[in-house]
């Protein structure tokens, strides 16, 4: 496993202690970025179709384990000649 420094190795409820912390003062120094509903609505549309694509994706895996690259390349023809 990694090392035992920095942010990540902390506990979680002291990371979102600090980050609280972090936010609050952005705030009261002006400079956190703080969405319109325009950008909320784009970013929540992206989100959604991301975990649309994955779901999709990760429903049609397992009925089907062959990979497209797998897949033989001959002609259709010598294929179905094989089947006969």
């Amino acid at each position: 496993m990694g090392s035992k420094r920095g942010f990540s190795s902390m506990d979680p409820i002291k990371q979102r202690e600090i980050a609280s912390k972090g936010g609050k003062a952005a705030h009261q120094k002006g400079t956190a970025h703080e969405f319109t509903p325009e950008e909320a609505r784009v970013a929540g549309k992206k989100g959604g179709a991301a975990s649309r694509e994955r779901r999709t994706r990760s429903k049609a895996m397992p009925g089907d384990m062959e990979k497209p690259e797998a897949r033989s390349r001959e002609p259709e023809e010598m294929q179905h000649s094989k089947d006969e």
